[in-house]
């Protein structure tokens, strides 16, 4: 069954007002304030499948680096669409061969590491800054502000008692 697929389109730079103008002709889009991301929805039967025929309709149009589906899939994942250089993909094809895998299950591996890298990485920093907040006031008004910051938008903490 065909259904519609929300795709966002990552460019290399921002489009012209002309450039985005005649790629909307052939594909409707939506760009964002500084036209350097785009949505759109395309017809196909899979996400892959969506991501290929944006590529080959876009491709040749838009300096596009990434494109993605914005919602997860049933198994909870967001698909990529990369154009690798000849030389990446050759790395890529070596390295996975080293390691006995195919080109695409070491990719997929190696950015889901990246990501729980980079996520680890984050929480210690969260920790590392938490701590030294935790150095100069009680637990408890490091939550009060944080509950303040969360549920505000001008992110002010409340008094603190003297």
């Amino acid at each position: 069954m065909t259904s519609h697929h929300a795709v966002e389109i990552v460019l290399t730079r921002p489009l012209t007002a002309g450039e985005l103008k005649r790629a909307g002709r052939s594909v409707p889009l939506a760009a964002n304030a500084d036209r350097t991301r785009l949505m759109a929805v395309q017809r196909a039967y899979s996400p892959g499948n969506a991501l290929h025929v944006l590529r080959r309709r876009l491709g040749s149009r838009l300096p596009i680096d990434v494109l993605s589906t914005h919602y997860p899939d049933r198994h909870g994942q967001v698909r990529l669409n990369v154009a690798f250089s000849r030389s990446a993909e050759a790395a890529i094809r070596q390295a996975a061969a080293a390691l006995g895998q195919r080109p695409k299950e070491f990719l997929g591996q190696s950015v889901t590491a990246a990501l729980a890298r980079q996520q680890q990485d984050r929480c210690r920093l969260l920790e590392i800054r938490l701590q030294g907040l935790l150095a100069h006031h009680t637990p408890e008004e490091v939550l009060a502000c944080a509950a303040t910051a969360l549920s505000s938008r001008h992110h002010r903490c409340p008094p603190t008692r003297p």
